[in-house]
């Protein structure tokens, strides 16, 4: 079990692009349902605990209607005190103000969740981790298009941005720090 000190205040869920088409697509080794169950325990974890969840969608630049299934699934859409930013690239942070409004609200640790692990999630946490946040990546909550992609993402690429958990130490860590 990977020891986890988080502070619920300082802290944000970043929910990578649970949008109905990425959902939609064949995952290892869990499928979208499942990365999707594992976001709404987080999602409701942070909000039992007082701490923020950011919900992430992507749209692309130059699209002037998205394409279809290009909405949240229905379990993702922001609830009251959420944030929802959108993004026009791989990673959360860019050009979107999600730094500053995180500075702003004292977070220092963000946990980042979602699909696709080698792609906004990886990308999203290299932002972070670049620019000074403790980064949390449970690897029961992310999936990849091939388990080699996955593989890669959890083993090599995540352990050199943050710490790479469950989903359950994540809430463990969660209901420990609100004591």
């Amino acid at each position: 079990m990977t020891a986890l000190d988080l502070a619920p205040a300082g802290t944000a869920l970043l929910v990578m692009d649970l949008q109905v088409r990425v959902v939609g697509q064949e995952t290892r080794p869990f499928t979208g349902a499942d990365v999707v169950r594992q976001a709404m325990r987080l999602a409701d974890g942070f909000r039992d605990a007082g701490g923020r969840v950011v919900i992430v969608q992507v749209e692309r630049p130059g699209v002037a209607t998205q394409p279809p299934g290009s909405e949240l699934v229905g379990e993702m859409r922001p609830r009251p005190g959420d944030l929802l930013v959108t993004k026009r690239d791989t990673s959360a942070f860019h050009e979107t103000g999600l730094d500053g409004t995180l500075r702003e609200q004292g977070v220092g640790t963000v946990v980042v969740s979602g699909l696709l692990a080698e792609v906004g999630v990886e990308a999203t946490a290299r932002d972070a981790a670049e620019r000074g946040y403790v980064v949390v990546l449970p690897k029961d909550a992310t999936a990849s298009l091939s388990d080699e992609a996955y593989r890669v993402a959890v083993r090599t690429t995540f352990p050199r941005l943050g710490t790479v958990c469950t989903t359950d130490e994540v809430l463990a860590a969660l209901r420990a720090g609100n004591n």
